[in-house]
């Protein structure tokens, strides 16, 4: 059939960004671009033309199909089925994973960060013979399980020798695409398009008919090629016009349409059957071309057309041809042909394929079929496909005959749904249940996944109501609901209808029932603690220290927030790691960034600036695949002690703007207190001040240990000893009951600072905090101790703390807070080098979080692990590290980290 002579009209700088991603293959250096642009563009074209004639380059070329997007791994599968061979050289673990997530083995269901892995594995033992080109074409129709594994590992082959060519048809996204680099293909210059269409229609054109064949077209290619087709020689000479201007997606798709409605019975049944089966076997095909009494003078017909190539691979001529072929085509012969597909489907080698096409052969609700389809859920489910056994589950529930059995089957398919994170997905599954027979029990499961739904796609107000619904639904389960309400409500914000709504909820909560659980106990303080009574404090932290308790897993944003606000600085990094560890183990795609954005704000509290910017980068790398949204905590903390004003301002702008348009009012709060330490970090206490009562201002959880310090102290700075004295007053109490060394150090740091013989408070503060591990606020206590001995006119003992304080200080990056200490060391007589750029700022965030992680004494093969990356792609970021840091080992690498967190 031949590729669409369209190569000489593309311009050659499109040609050159895929020539030079091979290239670079060639030299060892991956990499990836999304080719994108509407429906005949020419982006296959482009693609086949540039990976023709690379002597020497693996070319791996896989199509994504629509009718195989419900199939978990089916794209990844097919792309890597020449490479199949080679899963024996992996690990013995990845090879294992891909197995079983291909449905080649049994075992237990791998997460997707365990596939990535191993597809990574795997492409890299592919590329030690050679450069390796994958190509993932109509990647719109991938499934989400191998979307998010190929850009997983598009992301992380900088130092393979790996090109991989997403092409993706417009207006169609693919979210975990999103951030590649990109190259967008637009129509044909004018003079293009002339020279085009006068090189492929035979026969002199009406003028009338050339100009309105162009401006239909608009540049389009393959629309330059079709729509004259549909005029025939008549048309062309004789000007008539050409219907209505539609979309040129739609045009082609008519045109092609209108050329299959041509064919003979036979010929189009065969292209039905190879529309209705995405994998393109030839000998599946003529099988149920067989059962169906399809001859074999058809094949040559559709071929002669120019629609679809029949060889060792059965290939439409374009994605539009398939979809033309299946729209065209009737109801009752689609399910003819997909009857018959499911009867020459092997039951024992393929059986998800073959209930799939009997599902959609069957003209009637029918439970032999949907029984099936649970077969199918079940096995998606232990390859670890939560998607595909939502789409089975769902197809399922529409051909369930008993209507109260279809409600259970909807809801089910909701649940797996909002475990894949297709959170749109779980509502109209849960619309449909609720549409149907249900009972009070399939209610509260209604409720409760609406509740999800909305509680982790960003609308936490939303989820409030739904969970209160399912309490009032559910009594003997009600303290549960009433708590996960209490969370969302806490979330949106303390001055929110939905937070009020939620705490009235939880305050006539039903009276525990026989044995207290853990879940009765925090319901109890936690509501006592929102109405000011701190007797409820050690109940919580009790509870609280037991980080691997479920109650806390599965409500990781309200364990965060009650760490911080008890000031346990400890138990929020233990809570944290629990949280990445286990995620890690689970795959959990929604709680592994979220744990390590909460290990990010622990690190940066903690004065390791460092860490928190190596957590934020592994963080964010994942969070673009998954989709799950950003949590600003730890970049607000980052930015805020580093205090740089060209960075932290305009993040504290953006994330404000984004907490009102998402209606989270403690995130709000949480940047105002960012903004806060920022402010007071550079010595421009009264924006401090005003920044920290907008913090405090709706008693948002958190802001007692973030923002309640900086008002103190910035009201201190600006004179104003009232407001610096009732504040105080406030932290004081919550201060002493939370009992903590960072509690205690902080109380007695700010007391000096009000007190007529603060001596004894300075040096509590400065053992307190150096205690703590709270390597900011123990640099801040230097800083306070230092100034007031120097106002003393004890300057030897001043110049020692301000030292201390200012090397601290420099050593972890705080820019603002260095910058006042040297200031003071000036006015103590003493001219200290003014804050300096650390060495490791010179590494990348990809190279920091290496770095970080081989210091520690890993290996390649356990960095590679831990971040989804090759051994290879390790040892060439460390020859890149050890060159930026001028040092030739490990060891040194770790001496480097061990002088930045003194």
């Amino acid at each position: 059939m031949g590729l669409l002579p369209v190569s000489k009209h593309i311009l050659p700088d499109r040609w050159d960004v895929i020539a030079d991603l091979i290239a670079a293959a060639r030299s060892g250096r991956g990499g990836a671009v999304v080719v994108r642009g509407e429906a005949g563009i020419g982006k296959t074209t482009l693609l086949r033309h540039a990976l023709a004639g690379q002597d020497g380059v693996r070319v791996l070329w896989v199509n994504g199909a629509e009718f195989e997007a419900d199939f978990a791994y089916a794209g990844v599968h097919r792309l890597t089925r020449p490479l199949h061979d080679r899963l024996g050289r992996l690990p013995a673990r990845q090879g294992e994973d891909l197995a079983v997530a291909f449905g080649l083995g049994e075992g237990s269901a791998p997460s997707q960060f365990a596939v990535a892995l191993a597809l990574l594995g795997l492409l890299s033992e592919a590329a030690s013979q050679g450069p390796v080109a994958c190509v993932v074409d109509d990647a719109q129709w991938l499934d989400r399980a191998s979307a998010q594994v190929l850009a997983f590992a598009a992301r992380r082959i900088d130092a393979e020798p790996i090109a991989i060519v997403f092409g993706l048809r417009d207006p169609h996204g693919v979210d975990e695409l999103d951030g590649l680099p990109e190259l967008a293909l637009s129509g044909l210059s004018d003079q293009a398009a002339r020279d085009l269409l006068a090189s492929r229609v035979p026969v002199p054109l009406d003028d009338q008919v050339r100009e309105r064949i162009l401006a239909e077209a608009r540049g389009n290619p393959l629309a330059l090629l079709e729509l004259p087709r549909r005029l025939g020689p008549a048309g062309l000479a004789g000007g008539f016009g050409l219907p209505t201007p539609a979309s040129p997606a739609n045009r082609i798709e008519q045109s092609y349409r209108e050329r299959v409605s041509q064919l003979s019975p036979g010929a189009r049944m065969l292209l039905l059957i190879a529309a209705a089966e995405p994998l393109g076997d030839p000998g599946l095909l003529w099988r149920a071309a067989d059962l169906l009494g399809v001859g074999s003078q058809a094949g040559p017909e559709a071929e002669e057309e120019g629609l679809i190539e029949l060889g060792g691979r059965c290939r439409f001529r374009h994605p539009l041809v398939r979809s033309a072929v299946y729209a065209a085509a009737s109801i009752a012969d689609r399910r003819l042909v997909h009857g018959a597909l499911a009867e020459v489907t092997d039951p024992g080698t393929d059986p998800d394929r073959r209930s799939w096409h009997r599902s959609q052969a069957a003209p009637r609700p029918d439970e032999d079929v949907a029984a099936d389809l649970l077969r199918s859920a079940e096995r998606a489910r232990r390859r670890g496909g939560a998607a595909a056994e939502a789409a089975f589950l769902e197809q399922a529930a529409s051909l369930t005959p008993d209507p109260r059995l279809r409600v259970r089957r909807s809801l089910a398919a909701a649940r797996a749904a909002l475990e894949a994170g297709a959170f749109e997905t779980a509502v109209t599954l849960v619309e449909a249940a609720e549409n149907g027979p249900i009972d009070d029990a399939g209610r509260v499961q209604a409720e409760l996944a609406r509740g999800q739904a909305a509680f982790f796609g960003n609308d936490a107000a939303d989820a409030v109501s739904h969970l209160i619904r399912a309490a009032e639904l559910d009594p003997g389960r009600a303290r549960l609901y009433l708590l996960d309400a209490l969370q969302a409500g806490l979330v949106v914000g303390r001055s929110s209808p939905a937070e009020r709504t939620a705490l009235q909820a939880a305050r006539r909560a039903p009276a525990a029932q026989g044995e207290r659980s853990g879940a009765d106990e925090l319901l109890d303080a936690l509501v006592a603690y929102l109405d000011g009574d701190l007797t409820a404090v050690p109940v919580l932290s009790r509870l609280l220290s037991d980080v691997a308790d479920p109650l806390w897993t599965r409500r990781l944003s309200l364990a965060a927030l009650l760490a911080v606000e008890l000031w346990d600085f400890a138990l929020e990094e233990r809570l944290a790691a629990h949280a990445v560890a286990a995620a890690r183990t689970s795959g959990a795609l929604v709680i592994l960034p979220v744990g390590l954005w909460m290990q990010a704000m622990a690190a940066a509290q903690r004065g390791d600036l460092i860490s928190a910017s190596a957590l934020l980068s592994e963080a964010d790398g994942i969070a673009k695949v998954t989709g799950v949204p950003v949590h600003w905590y730890g970049h607000l903390q980052t930015a805020a002690l580093r205090g740089r004003t060209a960075e932290a301002k305009p993040l504290i702008d953006r994330v404000l703007a984004e907490s009102r348009a998402r209606r989270k009012g403690w995130l709000t709060a949480t940047a105002h207190s960012a903004a806060a330490f920022y402010a007071n970090g550079v010595a421009d206490h009264h924006a401090a001040l005003e920044w920290a009562r907008l913090a405090l201002a709706d008693g948002d959880l958190s802001t007692t240990s973030l923002a309640l310090p900086e008002l103190v102290e910035a009201a201190v700075r600006c004179g104003q000893d009232a407001v610096a004295r009732e504040a105080f007053a406030r932290l004081d109490e919550h201060a002493r009951v939370a009992g903590t060394d960072w509690a205690l150090g902080v109380r007695a740091a700010l007391g000096a600072l009000l007190s007529h013989e603060p001596e004894a408070l300075h040096a509590e503060a400065v053992a307190r905090l150096a205690a703590s591990g709270m390597r900011a606020w123990y640099g801040r206590a230097l800083l306070h101790q230092g100034v007031w001995l120097r106002r003393s006119g004890r300057r030897r003992e001043a110049l020692d703390a301000l030292r201390a304080a200012h090397d601290l200080f420099t050593t972890m990056g705080a820019e603002g807070f260095a910058e006042r200490a040297r200031a003071e060391l000036a006015a103590a007589g003493e001219q200290a080098k003014a804050a300096t750029t650390g060495v490791l700022e010179a590494l990348t965030g990809q190279e920091l979080n290496i770095a970080r992680l081989v210091a520690t004494g890993a290996t390649s093969r356990e960095v590679a692990d831990r971040l989804f990356l090759s051994p290879r792609t390790i040892d060439a970021h460390l020859r890149n590290i050890f060159k930026k840091l001028d040092i030739t080992s490990r060891r040194q690498l770790a001496e480097i980290f061990a002088q930045q967190s003194r």
